[in-house]
């Protein structure tokens, strides 16, 4: 059986020592990547991750997730490989195809239409690993044009592996076929503004996707994976009852729908070890990425 992976996303990314020991903590408490965003308004999604990376020892890093309109895929490649140069082999390359209009207006970067967005991520990605697997790619396509012979710098891993987050049936097969890990998020977004909204939660909607994954014939499939957006492990039943009823006057969702999503993980360490062992069964989930490592320290041991 597949043994069960944590990761973390978040951290005192502007304040170095302060970053040092939450990666030295992150790594001791037996997580798997510290992740960071990719967000206007806060910071580069890679260079805090390079002062992580030379605090520890095994701990790997990387984007939750890059936002693909943000990047040129030529130069994403030269800091992707660049960076997994200098952390010694421990990049894991989140990618997203972006969704918020208002950050895009903010820094002047056009966020192309659904239908054009998604052939660009498809075709960016292709790129992106012909450029860190061999340093070399050529693509005329619809969205995306290079010629590169020599990208002048290689990752220390012969494979960076691509995490890639998606809900739409064509970001879904895209991942079937390129990702070496699949990110189900929960998250949907509204179509004028990309406002997040939890219209992804339901198990059927979620089962509905790992359909999607799995009409893809590619041999063995991504490593699928969770985003955990509300984390309450208490042993005080009352606490996690009132951490379940804040998520739900939030979100509008129903309890059954928060007992059963992947998204939520709140109870005793019991009850959710339970639950991630039950949506291992059904969805094969088996890594889930949360914000509060020190509250799920002793699930991660438990279950890592």
């Amino acid at each position: 059986m597949t043994p069960i992976a944590f990761s973390v996303q978040g951290g005192p990314f502007t304040d170095a020592e302060a970053l040092r020991e939450h990666a030295r903590t992150v790594e001791g408490l037996g997580y798997r990547e510290l992740f960071s965003a990719d967000h206007i308004g806060a910071v580069d999604p890679f260079l805090p991750l390079l002062t992580a990376a030379d605090a520890t020892t095994t701990l790997r890093f990387g984007p939750l997730v890059l936002n693909n309109e943000f990047h040129n895929v030529v130069l994403l490649a030269r800091a992707a490989a660049t960076f997994d140069a200098l952390s010694g082999g421990r990049l894991t390359l989140g990618l997203g195809s972006g969704y918020m209009q208002s950050e895009h207006d903010a820094s002047d970067i056009e966020l192309r239409a659904p239908g054009r967005r998604v052939t660009r991520f498809i075709e960016t990605v292709q790129v992106l690993r012909s450029l860190l697997d061999t340093g070399t790619a050529e693509l005329d396509g619809q969205e995306v044009r290079v010629d590169v012979e020599d990208l002048g710098v290689r990752p220390s891993q012969t494979r960076v592996p691509l995490l890639i987050g998606a809900h739409g049936k064509r970001m879904v097969s895209a991942a079937a076929t390129h990702a070496d890990i699949f990110q189900f998020t929960g998250l949907t977004h509204e179509p004028e503004t990309g406002a997040p909204a939890a219209g992804g939660f339901s198990i059927d909607d979620i089962q509905r996707r790992s359909e999607w994954l799995g009409e893809i014939d590619a041999p063995g499939g991504p490593e699928r994976s969770a985003l955990v957006q509300v984390t309450a492990m208490h042993d005080d039943a009352g606490k996690a009852e009132e951490a379940l009823v804040g998520v739900s006057e939030r979100t509008g969702l129903d309890r059954d729908v928060l007992d059963a999503t992947p998204f939520v993980l709140a109870g005793s360490q019991s009850e959710i070890q339970e639950k991630i062992e039950r949506l291992r069964e059904q969805l094969g989930i088996t890594h889930y990425v949360i914000r509060d490592p020190e509250m799920m320290a002793p699930l991660v041991a438990a279950l890592s």
